[in-house]
């Protein structure tokens, strides 16, 4: 038998189902992991997330592993490369946005003690589970998150992007109520 899945996760792609089951809506701790995801969910604005999921591999090559450090340091020549990559999204804002927001990262990192400490405790630890299958592009949470975000200096932040970050990371669970990954 078949395990039921949310609707979107395409059976007729691997890479969907292995992201669906693997990794969107587990709870992700790593900062180098929510770095990763920040920057290719801001990627993904106007564009489909499978478009970024089969460009993923490329992403990390051409972002360093996705090290904000790395990233925060980037000068023109680098910007100019990425441009040129035709493995990942060649935007220029976008790709300005990646290092100016590597760079707040690193300033959050520093007043809080970890990205994740400073994302996490906008719910103070916890997983917000949404049980009523309702279909979401934002909520009041992330509305909070992307404003302060943005306060802080970041870009492609807007909290329809947040909301799918914080899906993705597993802030926020929305797993349909039928999908083999929703809390039981």
């Amino acid at each position: 038998m078949e395990k039921q899945r949310c609707h979107w996760a395409d059976p007729n792609s691997e890479l969907y189902l292995a992201y669906h089951d693997r990794e969107w809506g587990v709870p992700e701790h790593d900062d180098r992991n929510l770095f990763e995801m920040l920057i290719l969910e801001g990627f993904q604005a106007g564009l489909s997330w499978i478009t970024i999921l089969k460009k993923r591999e490329a992403f990390r090559r051409a972002f360093d592993g996705f090290d904000p450090a790395i990233v925060a340091g980037y000068g023109s020549d680098k910007l100019e490369s990425l441009m040129s990559d035709p493995d990942i999204v060649r935007n220029r804002r976008k790709i300005e946005a990646a290092v100016t927001n590597a760079t707040v990262f690193l300033e959050i990192q520093k007043d809080f003690g970890s990205f994740d400490c400073y994302l996490w405790g906008f719910t103070k630890g916890q997983v917000i589970l949404n049980t009523d299958d309702q279909v979401r592009a934002s909520s009041e949470l992330s509305d909070r998150i992307s404003a302060d975000l943005k306060r802080r200096g970041m870009k492609f932040v807007g909290t329809v992007i947040i909301y799918s970050f914080l899906q993705a990371v597993g802030v926020v669970n929305d797993h349909e109520t039928g999908c083999w990954r929703y809390p039981r």
